[in-house]
């Protein structure tokens, strides 16, 4: 058994010497992080993870030899263990790290400037946070990680029959869901956003903490998953019901109500001082704003912090419905544990059941309007 003083142990792999020593200096200026060894390329970062079994690896994605997909195929498959890529900031590299993700990488970062990053320093707080995040997610109980699985057995099985269920009328007035995630919501989403069936009838936001550069290629991939259509936030976009829109990195997404329009999509750079951008506050409030409380759906699912929590409580007080995931599924019960012990979730539920409870809320929605 681990010892409460013994450190997370390390692997880097990166074809970039520079690069390497960065990571190494970053991840060992936290005490609780010891770096055991490095690798140049994906067959020696496969070689070294059999011998030396870390407990989380940064792995690079461009390298010769072998590249950086390849060898978390060979990791997950002779020694998994939690890794985190490291992603070039390109259209090209964003939609090799989901698929990355599809294959079993915890979560990622982004190099600020490319491949050889000099401003890879400015993100080391995140590569900590995200490096102490995986290694607490792969100590957690079997039983989550079971659960896990049935997430996705039940995510192959289609959407349920109660979806089917929703036929709103033309004129239904406006419902929103709102969902905030964070580390780990690449994978929670995919759980959750193709069970939404076809007609269904609200406007459904998606704020995933995202740097700029991945959520087009993001949104993009959930589109060839969902029937409903996903798309990334345009400014002055209209936010039709039977549509996902994914808030763009680097903005902050807005609902406004426009007289004629309805309800559209604003990309703001203000409030300049949030921890996040795009921030699920900031959505959320702007959604509270535009919309009836009885009509907004607010769920806040896996990640760091506590973004979206007030919002949440906010939500529930006008009248509106909230979820949050339980601990049981959450790759990092952060953000949804700040909602619950803040009064702010009406329902704490495990992320294969929250798009079923989703879709009843919004049948119970229509059905009020209906009256």
């Amino acid at each position: 058994m681990r010892t409460m003083r013994e450190k997370i142990r390390v692997l880097v792999a990166d074809d970039s010497a520079f690069m390497r020593r960065c990571l190494c200096d970053i991840l060992e200026s936290d005490g609780d992080i010891e770096v055991i060894d490095t690798a140049r390329d994906g067959q020696e970062a496969v070689e070294k993870v059999l011998k030396h079994r870390p407990d989380v690896v940064t792995l690079d994605i461009n390298m010769p030899r072998m590249d950086g997909l390849t060898a978390l195929q060979y990791i997950m498959a002779l020694s998994p263990c939690p890794v985190i890529i490291i992603s070039s900031l390109t259209t090209e590299g964003a939609m090799t790290t989901f698929e990355a993700l599809e294959l079993g990488a915890f979560d990622f970062v982004a190099k600020p400037g490319g491949t050889v990053s000099l401003g890879i320093k400015e993100i080391g707080r995140e590569i900590v946070e995200k490096v102490k995040a995986a290694f607490l997610s792969a100590r957690k109980p079997k039983s989550g990680r079971l659960l896990r699985e049935k997430t996705l057995e039940s995510r192959k099985s289609g959407p349920s029959g109660r979806g089917k269920d929703i036929s709103a009328p033309k004129n239904v007035g406006e419902i929103i869901v709102v969902i905030g995630v964070s580390t780990g919501g690449p994978k929670t989403l995919m759980e959750i956003l193709p069970r939404l069936p076809d007609g269904f009838p609200a406007v459904v936001l998606v704020v995933q903490h995202m740097p700029p550069g991945f959520t087009e290629s993001f949104a993009k991939r959930l589109d060839q998953c969902c029937s409903l259509p996903v798309r990334e936030a345009v400014d002055g976009a209209k936010l039709e019901r039977g549509t996902i829109t994914v808030a763009k990195g680097g903005w902050h997404l807005l609902v406004k109500r426009d007289k004629s329009s309805g309800l559209m999509a604003s990309l703001s750079q203000e409030p300049e001082d949030a921890l996040y951008k795009p921030s699920v506050n900031v959505t959320m409030r702007s959604v509270i704003e535009s919309v009836e409380g009885k009509n907004i759906i607010g769920v806040l699912l896996t990640g760091m912090g506590d973004d979206g929590a007030d919002m949440m409580v906010e939500i529930k007080r006008r009248g509106g419905f909230t979820i949050a995931e339980s601990e049981e599924t959450s790759v990092v019960f952060g953000m949804p544990k700040a909602a619950i012990e803040r009064k702010g979730a009406d329902i704490v539920a495990p992320s294969y059941k929250i798009a079923d409870i989703i879709i009843k809320r919004v049948n119970e929605c229509v059905r009020g309007q209906d009256k």
